[in-house]
């Protein structure tokens, strides 16, 4: 690889195309707790095993979680914090700039769109972080967290998530 992830593994519990493409949009955006709760039940029996020692919840800009309601990773990522006995850490990483969607960008878009939108709050000194999100398609959301987190000190980013597209952007 010409440019190599900084995330240090991921794994998906579907494949991102119908039906479950159609469930993760009808918990994002029509708020159906009921189909968020059995991902997270989905997500829970993927971690099983896994040696981290925090779950991270993939952050939304403040608009976003405005608009939205809620954060569908936070909701995903708890159910997982609990099973494994480790600290939800869905305060730790905030999102600083609103960005422009990513659903229709390049990779290379991607890349530059997200550049700079998380902060960290807090060390991660040596830490195995495990970052929850809905939906992986380039990468490119966990490869900058990822960076984020490192910058901060962890030791080994994960990324666990509910489906991944077949294909990223080229």
């Amino acid at each position: 690889m010409s440019q190599p992830p900084r995330f240090d593994a991921t794994r998906a519990v579907f494949r991102y195309a119908f039906p479950v493409s159609e469930l993760v949009q009808a918990y994002k955006f029509q708020a159906r707790f009921g189909v968020g709760r059995y991902f997270a039940e989905q997500l829970v029996a993927a971690a099983h095993g896994l040696q981290i020692d925090a779950v991270l919840p993939a952050p939304l800009h403040p608009h976003r979680l405005a608009t939205r309601g809620f954060n569908q990773s936070v909701l995903l990522a708890e159910p997982v914090a609990k099973a494994l006995g480790v600290p939800h850490l869905r305060d730790a990483v905030r999102k600083v700039r609103r960005v422009a969607p990513q659903a229709g960008l390049t990779l290379d878009e991607r890349r530059r769109n997200l550049r700079g939108a998380f902060a960290v709050q807090r060390r991660f000194d040596g830490m195995r972080v495990l970052v929850i999100d809905d939906v992986m398609t380039s990468g490119t959301t966990l490869d900058e967290l990822a960076g984020a987190l490192k910058e901060a000190g962890a030791a080994r980013v994960e990324g666990l998530v509910v489906a991944r597209t077949p294909a990223g952007p080229a």
